[in-house]
């Protein structure tokens, strides 16, 4: 690929230094192709007692589209999300943490504590402290107590969240920085939901973030990210609806973190100040506020909605002035 020929352009320190670098980023893109990480579980160890029937939904659907801050959603004109905003519940002003980084937000999320409790800090796969987040999420929650756990991750620093024995299936790019587009995981739920009906189901969309990076955050290539994730949750509403049933599920629509200029992760409201998104079975329509709303809330919620107590060491509550119904949810048991 690289000539040695003298003449060439290339001898010398820097004509070597640059066929090196370049030989390293076809490396990772490589790794990036081919080192994709697939999880399937075996069956769950249940609980023994039996769990009343206290849930508001036996399906939950959660979608994090990464870095997609809430003014995004008007000034874009999303049509999917402005329905499921019309529709159903939200806040424009929800929070999420700090450092407000893609791992360390989605590991709150998902766990309902903040970073000084689940203690990811680190936001790739070169910098991670641990092969795996081993502490107790909406995935492990959910299927000691016999629901199916499906999650859809499109960045390959996702990895040490795909636990063995909580999730039934998952999946995650592979290399230093692997990432799929909205359009490539979409097709990939299609394809799992033809065979499968997940009671938890996760997707993350990436590309609003990817736009931002490159381009910037509310620029013209940001607005079509945006557009982008937009019509990948019009597609998910639409393979929930064919797999539970119109009326079946109940759907979360959220983020991670927003941005400006070129990054995200500081204190800066632009960075920190979410969309959050209720809608479908027992959710109630109308703007939540003042809002309180924290990305630690949407793990509660979920196990909330699924007739589940929230373990007693997370931060994260209930968003319960969301939906109609008010279940208290049984402590323990299995169902």
């Amino acid at each position: 690929m690289f000539s040695n020929r003298r003449g060439s352009g290339r001898s010398g320190p820097y004509g070597t230094l640059a066929a090196v670098s370049a030989m390293l980023i076809l490396a990772a893109f490589s790794l990036s192709a081919c080192g994709a990480r697939y999880v399937r579980s075996g069956p769950a160890t249940l609980s023994q007692q039996p769990l009343p029937d206290t849930s508001v939904s036996r399906n939950v659907v959660v979608v994090s589209v990464d870095g997609l801050r809430p003014d995004a959603i008007d000034t874009y004109r999303a049509p999917t999300l402005q329905r499921l905003m019309r529709e159903g519940s939200y806040t424009l002003s929800a929070s999420t943490i700090h450092p407000s980084k893609t791992l360390p937000s989605h590991t709150s999320m998902l766990t309902g504590q903040p970073p000084e409790r689940h203690g990811v800090l680190w936001n790739n796969v070169a910098t991670a402290d641990a092969d795996s987040i081993d502490v107790p999420n909406i995935f492990s929650v959910a299927r000691s107590h016999g629901y199916s756990t499906a999650a859809f991750f499109s960045k390959s620093k996702f990895q040490p969240l795909q636990l063995r024995g909580t999730l039934d299936y998952s999946q995650a790019p592979g290399g230093l920085f692997g990432r799929w587009s909205s359009e490539r995981t979409m097709s990939d739920v299609a394809t799992y939901m033809e065979t499968a009906r997940p009671n938890v189901l996760f997707v993350h969309l990436t590309d609003p973030d990817a736009a931002g990076h490159r381009a910037g955050w509310m620029t013209d290539a940001y607005g079509r990210a945006v557009l982008s994730a937009d019509a990948a949750v019009n597609q998910l509403v639409g393979l929930a609806e064919r797999t539970y049933g119109t009326g079946n599920f109940s759907l979360i629509v959220t983020a991670d973190h927003g941005g400006h200029d070129y990054d995200h992760g500081s204190s800066d409201p632009r960075d920190v100040t979410i969309p959050w998104i209720a809608w479908g079975q027992g959710v109630k329509q109308g703007v939540l506020g003042p809002s309180t709303v924290r990305t630690m809330d949407t793990a509660s919620t979920v196990l909330w909605l699924l007739g589940l107590a929230t373990p007693a060491d997370w931060a994260g509550e209930a968003v319960i002035q969301a939906y109609e119904s008010s279940p208290t949810p049984a402590a323990t048991g299995g169902r």
